[in-house]
């Protein structure tokens, strides 16, 4: 922890703005830094009182006999700045500020945060308006949260790193209620300095911590984040985020598909799985993954054996394990008899799965033999051990024979506890044993345990570039967008502008099949909402529908339409849609089912870029693969298949695209894309609706 050691572990604290009475919120982190066993000098600053317990407290900051590893600051938000300055004037290295008051209030909260910051000097500072931090694997608590009154703080592997304080002692309270250890909470909140990334960056270096759980609002600096969660991975660190605020806030200023489909939370996914972060759908299952991933067991395959005491309990591990796409097998032959050699009567049902034990009691000796023979199966990856009402009694049984199993390999071993008992569930994580009381958790965290150690997919690098013409600006109109495009290898269907019925009419008599008409405008981009799409035209109907769509969207949306796009009309088996949105992570790049359906259908993949990265050949294949209609494009009962290579191509070129294009572009998309059979040659995949909008104030800056 050499980057925030003496944050984390310091030898001295200042508290300003203590109170003399423990009942205060600033009377609170003197008393649990003596509650909890600091072992440091501390240093209470009150200009009313002389003594605080059996502490002297100084009538200033300048009346500190030393500058303090750290200090925490429990004045008002006004008068912050000023002590804050005075501490970093004189030497002080950390400084933890409590207050509200600041960025989370608006404008003139910013303003004031802003100031704090500018204030500090060298000083690192965290919050404001955090509640702390508690340091359990030293008794180190630099924290206001009356979540420490208790008395129990277990010390164990996980550490906590939340953006909001109350979530803090939340945590902390349900961790001991469950038998859950902690190596250090930490509420960063502001983050007006100090920030998520740069405590992932520090617990990874600390011993006492093997797994990294976040809560998490918002990430504020991707990149810095990103090289965090790559130093855990390098150290074999898992990390567990639970983000809340999961609405699709991006999506209002959207003016595509994409942005509906990829925005804010789906971003967030991408960008998690991207850095190797294993996400909590549910807030329980925060604590309960980081219990289970910090074993640093490995599960391999999805083969499951379940052990049960209680028949019904057995099978609703089995029907939620089947839920996250395992397999509860029946042994094979070699199994099969290794367990048919332990049965002494017909008490036990050994030679299928579940395995059932109802009958034969409570016996710690056929528990283990039982663990030992499905640890050495090749027919099994990992075991959930149901733990029934026999347990009750003597939890230690049932919790010992499973610990004593876990050296024998390194198969995941979880225990699901099928009464309320939360006794039991303390023996058992007491004994290191990731345990459970929902069959859902249970099975979510066999899932956590499968994907923890699939590497992160590698991107590629942008390498040569495209010369383009023109800066690109605005909104651009579909023939626009199609050229650009075009120009980057990306497939569209040919079409051309017109301006009147007759030029609309005399282009359709060189064309021999049916065509589409379209509205030409940079001010529409759901041309068919506003009924400026109209398909199978013919020479002789398209004048015709031209000056009737002109006429009825003046009359409708008082908009006038100069110019009209005349394309080729294509049919295709599979229509998709291929888009593009910036997202404050990064580029998001999404593929789905596509057509004016695309948003209601919501079958989409979502991935995301880093600066200069672009989608291998393997990656964009993996999107369509993640697909609902991925056996529509493969050949669906026995039709033939799409012709993939050139789709994972289109996806791969238009990653290139995007990434090149990346700091001025906010969305592009390509809505349908029609892809046909492997046999169609050139035109087995065309892009044929195109939008494209730009940042103009980025623009204006760039080229300044």
């Amino acid at each position: 922890m050499s980057s925030l050691k003496y944050l984390l572990s310091p030898r001295s604290v200042a508290i300003i703005g203590a109170s003399a009475d423990p009942k205060k919120t600033s009377g609170r982190p003197v008393t649990y830094l003596l509650k909890h066993g600091f072992k440091g000098k501390i240093f209470p600053v009150n200009p009313k009182v002389n003594t605080i317990g059996d502490l002297p407290c100084f009538a200033s900051i300048s009346a500190l006999p030393q500058a303090p590893d750290v200090a925490i600051v429990l004045l008002a938000a006004g008068r912050v700045a000023d002590a804050v300055a005075e501490l970093a004037a004189m030497g002080t290295q950390y400084a933890i500020v409590l207050a509200s008051g600041f960025g989370e209030t608006g404008p003139k909260g910013l303003a004031l945060q802003q100031e704090l910051l500018a204030r500090t000097g060298k000083m690192r500072l965290l919050g404001p308006n955090t509640i702390g931090l508690v340091n359990v694997t030293d008794g180190i608590s630099l924290s206001a949260s009356a979540a420490l009154e208790s008395d129990k703080q277990q010390t164990g592997g996980i550490a906590l790193v939340s953006q909001s304080g109350g979530i803090l002692g939340a945590i902390l309270s349900r961790g001991v209620a469950q038998g859950l250890g902690f190596s250090k909470l930490i509420s960063t909140s502001n983050e007006v300095d100090l920030e998520i990334a740069d405590f992932i960056s520090a617990l990874v270096e600390d011993e006492a911590t093997r797994v990294i759980a976040l809560y998490v609002e918002t990430i504020r600096h991707p990149e810095k984040f990103r090289m965090a969660c790559l130093k855990a991975r390098a150290a074999g660190k898992a990390i567990i985020a639970y983000k809340v605020g999961r609405s699709e806030e991006g999506a209002r200023a959207a003016v595509s598909h994409t942005g509906a489909m990829a925005g804010s939370d789906a971003a967030y996914d991408a960008f998690f799985k991207a850095n190797g972060v294993v996400r909590a759908e549910n807030f329980s299952d925060l604590l309960d993954l980081s219990d289970t991933l910090q074993s640093q067991r490995r599960l391999t395959g999805k083969r499951m054996a379940v052990l049960t005491s209680t028949g019904g309990a057995g099978t609703l591990i089995a029907d939620n394990l089947g839920f996250q796409g395992f397999e509860t097998p029946a042994p094979g032959p070699a199994t099969a008899m290794a367990l048919r050699a332990l049965q002494k009567g017909d008490e036990a049902i050994l030679d299928r799965n579940p395995i059932d034990v109802t009958l034969a009691g409570l016996d710690p000796l056929l528990l283990r033999a039982i663990i030992g023979v499905l640890q050495d199966s090749d027919d099994y990856d990992g075991l959930v051990v149901v733990v029934g009402s026999s347990s009750l009694a003597m939890p230690d049984l049932v919790a010992d024979a499973i610990r004593d199993c876990l050296p024998r390999s390194n198969k995941p071993i979880l225990a699901f506890v099928s009464p309320h008992a939360p006794h039991v569930l303390q023996v058992l994580r007491a004994r290191e044993v990731p345990s459970f009381t929902a069959p859902e958790s249970c099975a979510i965290a066999c899932n956590a345990l499968l994907s923890r150690f699939q590497a992160p997919p590698a991107m590629a690098t942008l390498s040569d570039r495209v010369a383009v013409p023109d800066s690109p600006h605005g909104t651009l109109n579909e023939k626009q967008a199609a050229d650009l495009m075009s120009a980057f290898g990306i497939p569209m269907a040919p079409s051309s502008v017109v301006k009147t019925a007759a030029q609309a009419t005399s282009l359709c008599q060189s064309m021999s099949s049916p065509v589409v008409l379209k509205i030409l405008s940079n001010q529409v981009t759901h041309k068919s909402d506003i009924g400026g799409v109209a398909m199978h035209q013919t020479a002789e109907t398209v004048g015709p529908c031209l000056d009737q769509m002109r006429e009825q969207i003046l009359r409708t949306t008082g908009l006038r339409i100069d110019n009209f796009l005349i394309q080729k009309q294509i049919q295709a088996p599979v229509s998709l849609i291929l888009g593009a949105r910036q997202d404050p992570l990064g580029m998001t790049i999404m593929v789905g089912a596509g057509g004016v359906l695309a948003e209601l259908l919501q079958d989409s993949a979502v991935t995301i870029l880093a600066k200069d990265q672009v989608l291998s050949k393997s990656q964009s294949l993996e999107l369509l693969k993640q697909l609902k209609i991925w056996p529509l494009l493969m050949g669906y009962r026995g039709k033939p298949s799409m012709d993939i290579d050139r789709l994972v191509c289109t996806i791969e070129m238009f990653s290139k695209m995007v990434s090149q294009l990346s700091g001025t572009l906010l969305e592009a998309e390509i809505n349908p894309l029609l892809v046909q059979h492997a046999g169609a040659g050139d035109a087995s995949v065309a892009g044929v609706d195109a939008v494209m909008r730009f940042d103009d104030a980025k623009r204006h800056n760039d080229q300044n």
